[in-house]
């Protein structure tokens, strides 16, 4: 009795000691907050928040939200790079999507276009690796801008704009179409307005699509040219795409069947 006793004395004190007794989960979690308790302490006035770096971040946000680049990660590298450096960013103008003339979605849009030609067009001639650079940066597919250099036949030197030439291509449905584009990137004129460029220049980069094409005569080449030097002369050396777009103009695509059935413009890519 005397060992029964003492066996629920000692029950019986486990018993009402336990609930104050520490647990396993209670001393951790007593370490934790002294661990806690032994950092520092801060308040918002200790913390001080470098004054560019709001706009900074502001400005970054913004500029993702309107690019939308496949991988921010890689596209933040590049912004952050051009940014320090004092180069045009790898940003588009405003938030678009794809072109529904594109028969598939290869992530180049016309935005992006025009980022690439802020980035490059200062120069008439680029090299492979200046474009891979930038091209990479924007989370574009390395397969499209190699099918680009093969239809171009580039080698390390690239003259620009006729690889911008050919990129809009792939925007467009037809030679008409990828003119119009192009006016839109390279001109000096706000959004929205006539889009004018050199009459040069138009002359220059639609005589390499028609040639590309391989479908366009000379003498068609020759008569959208004969056109479009009447009004080239009334607007200071300049072409619209309103000047060829039009019923009066003599088709950019030429006048072959194929042309005329409203075939798209695919130089083989």
């Amino acid at each position: 009795s005397i060992v029964r006793t003492g066996i629920n004395n000692c029950n019986f004190a486990r018993a009402i000691v336990a609930p104050f007794l520490p647990s396993a989960d209670t001393c951790n979690h007593s370490v934790l907050r002294r661990d806690k308790m032994e950092e520092p302490m801060y308040c918002s006035q200790q913390i001080k928040i470098p004054p560019e770096l709001p706009d900074i971040m502001k400005q970054f946000t913004k500029a993702a939200i309107r690019t939308q680049p496949k991988d921010v990660l890689q596209w933040s590298v590049a912004y952050f790079q051009a940014l320090s450096a004092g180069e045009s960013l790898p940003v588009k103008q405003r938030l678009e999507t794809p072109t529904a003339t594109q028969k598939t979605d290869t992530g180049l849009t016309p935005g992006l276009v025009s980022v690439l030609h802020r980035q490059l067009g200062t120069q008439f001639e680029i090299t492979y690796n200046q474009l891979v650079e930038k091209w990479q940066a924007l989370c574009l597919p390395m397969q499209r801008l190699e099918e680009l250099l093969r239809v171009g036949s580039f080698d390390d030197s690239i003259e620009w704009l006729k690889f911008l030439a050919l990129a809009c291509s792939s925007l467009a449905g037809n030679i008409s179409q990828t003119m119009r584009v192009i006016c839109e990137i390279l001109t000096h004129d706000p959004e929205g307005g006539a889009a004018r460029i050199s009459y040069p220049v138009f002359k220059d980069l639609y005589s390499y699509l028609a040639r590309i094409d391989g479908g366009i005569t000379q003498s068609e080449i020759d008569a959208v040219f004969e056109y479009l030097q009447y009004h080239v002369d009334k607007q200071e050396g300049m072409v619209h795409p309103r000047n060829f777009i039009n019923n009066e103009c003599p088709s950019l695509d030429g006048s072959s069947a194929a042309a005329a059935a409203g075939a798209s413009f695919t130089p083989s890519l």
